[in-house]
Order: C-alpha cells, then structure tokens, then sequence
C-alpha cells in the first residue's frame, strides 16, 4: 500500500539520478560537519541542498533536469571514471594495467610474463614493459 502512494507520487516526476545522489552525499557530509565547533551555518547549507535535491526530484521538466545531470557529468566524468579504474586496479590481482605514452589508454597485460612487448589497440604504438 505505501509503495503504491509513492508510485503515484511520483509519477511524472523526474526522479533521482546521480546529480541526486552526489547532492544527498553531500547533504550528509555537510550535516555531519554541522555538528563540530564554530560549523553551525553549514546546517544552513545542508537544508538547501536537501531542498535543491528534493526540487530536483519532484521536478516535472525533464529537459533541463536531464540537462542539469548532463553537465554535473560532463564536469564529474574524469574523477569517477579515475575512481572506477583504480578500484579495478586494485582489485584485479592476475593483470598489470599500464597507459599507453602515446594516448594515454589504459591497456591491461597478465602478470609473471617477463618482460613484454605491449601494443596498444587505440594507437597502434609499442613499448616494453615488465609485467
């Protein structure tokens, strides 16, 4: 029954997305920095990015709610696309990663090989590494 009042709530709203998601991480960062000395106005803050975030989410234009992620994207795509890949790094023990000197692609060779040769698909360019 409450699933189905917030089904028609929301219908025809914009919803969460991941601008929302960023804007509630930060909420909770900022309420948890309220709270030390001398900090009370980020509270302040905090409720205002809770009300952007909620606009957001019951906002019926989705053009430029769509728009607005598009550029938070735009501006956020290199950090989380650099986070994502040092947490594959991280946790793929059987590969080595290395970028390519020439376009900076990341090229992925296995582990214990020796010394190898390693071309790049995007380029073409070779180089050795140890693997």
């Amino acid at each position: 029954m409450l699933m189905n009042f917030f089904r028609k709530l929301m219908y025809g709203r914009y919803g969460s997305d991941q601008l929302s998601f960023f804007l509630l991480i930060l909420y909770v960062i900022l309420i948890l920095l309220s709270g030390l000395p001398h900090l009370g106005i980020l509270s302040w803050v905090a409720l205002a990015v809770l009300l952007w975030d909620l606009y957001r989410m019951f906002s019926r234009r989705f053009d430029r709610r769509r728009a607005e992620n598009a550029r938070f994207l735009a501006m956020a795509g290199p950090a989380i696309r650099w986070v994502k890949m040092r947490r594959t790094i991280h946790r793929d023990k059987e590969h080595r990663y290395f970028r390519c000197p020439n376009c900076g692609q990341y090229l992925r060779v296995p582990r214990g090989k020796g010394k190898i040769t390693v071309s790049c698909r995007n380029c073409g360019a070779s180089f050795e590494e140890k693997s």
